[in-house]
């Protein structure tokens, strides 16, 4: 019954295994260099840093173990960006509210906000960045098809 269950949801299944290796990876990126360099750099740059990393850490896990495909890197790399940019401009906004304004520390406010985007980056990533008909449309125009 598992194996079953596995199999008629192992891209969700995957999806969140890459998901929540990628969260505590970006995560503790984050916090090891807001701790490492916070005292030098503002903690919205080591975001942007953290989160360029992770957003990368994330497409490979997406890409090989997730969705599987052969498409063009560089393309798909820029769509995961796309997708993901809609996870970064409510992080831009939540960061700073939830530190200057509510007084949390920037290591647990991130915290907090990593988890918002899961089901929309993973439906954005289905449908935009790794969709197969995107990816048969691609090879149809490169083809002349």
């Amino acid at each position: 019954m598992i194996r079953r269950l596995y199999k008629k949801h192992q891209e969700k299944f995957n999806y969140l295994l890459v998901g929540i290796w990628n969260t505590i990876f970006g995560y503790s990126v984050f916090v090891a260099l807001y701790y490492l360099f916070g005292q030098w750099a503002h903690y919205m740059f080591i975001w942007v840093v953290s989160t360029v990393l992770a957003i990368t850490n994330a497409y490979i896990g997406f890409k090989s173990f997730v969705f599987r495909t052969k498409g063009n890197y560089l393309r798909e790399y820029l769509r995961f960006y796309v997708v993901y940019s809609g996870s970064m401009l409510l992080n831009i906004v939540l960061l700073p509210l939830c530190v200057e304004i509510l007084r949390i520390a920037p290591p647990a406010a991130q915290g907090g906000i990593i988890c918002v985007g899961a089901v929309v980056n993973y439906l954005g990533h289905k449908h935009f960045s790794f969709s197969p008909q995107r990816q048969s449309a691609v090879r149809k125009s490169a083809s002349g098809t």
